[in-house]
């Protein structure tokens, strides 16, 4: 039994320790060494026996802060008594909001010189939150009227991966002023499907998060 929990023990360790120093340092200034040093003699063979980088090691960190906001999506998505317009006015405004976010921006890396991280962040985009989350919720408004679209699919593809990647100061480093730009063109986006779910909250709480993410750079 002790053998098969300790390499989960020894993973969590990592993790949590690489956390606080992501939160503390940022992700960019802190290195392997900088994670081998505050682990109470853990090896380096350690550590890459379980993770092949430090982009592994933020992947893990961000699966594990992220995993509850998947749980409050599916809660969303599988809620009763919204239509599917409110849905999504709903899961864009409790996604920005939750606290949690200012942890993810605080350690947020430059995507341009970690490629590997954009690719995953691509990937989680278009084949999980859009088919699992973003697509069911429009399929419920076109059964329910509140949406009219003939490309379920696509809209949904195309909602999230604007959302998430085109409107994301971490990838492009866009200042509060860009944000805000790309913010009102999502809006007038949203409005011209028939979808008018973003407000002056949402835009308020994206420039706070950009100016939490240009503040630990």
């Amino acid at each position: 039994m002790a053998r098969n929990k300790y390499p989960e023990e020894t993973v969590n360790r990592i993790l949590d320790n690489a956390f606080r120093l992501f939160m503390k340092k940022g992700y960019e200034h802190t290195s392997i060494q900088d994670i081998i040093d505050n682990l109470g003699g853990l090896s380096k063979g350690a550590i890459y026996h379980h993770f092949k980088s430090k982009e592994d090691i933020l992947v893990a960190v961000t699966d594990r802060i992220t995993s509850e906001s998947n749980q409050m999506l599916a809660a969303i998505r599988d809620s009763t008594g919204f239509t599917g317009r409110e849905k999504l006015k709903i899961i864009f405004k409790e996604s920005i909001n939750r606290p949690v976010q200012n942890d993810i921006f605080t350690v947020a890396p430059n995507f341009h010189n970690n490629p590997k991280l954009l690719v995953s962040l691509l990937r989680d985009t278009i084949e999980e939150a859009a088919p699992d989350y973003i697509l069911p919720i429009i399929r419920q408004g076109i059964a329910d009227g509140s949406i009219q679209t003939d490309f379920p699919e696509q809209l949904a593809e195309l909602i999230i991966f604007v959302a998430n990647v085109w409107m994301n100061p971490m990838i492009f480093d866009n200042t509060e002023v860009e944000c805000y730009g790309k913010f009102m063109v999502f809006g007038q986006m949203m409005k011209g499907f028939g979808l008018d779910i973003v407000d002056d909250d949402m835009l308020e709480r994206l420039q706070e998060l950009t100016a939490i993410y240009h503040k630990n750079k």
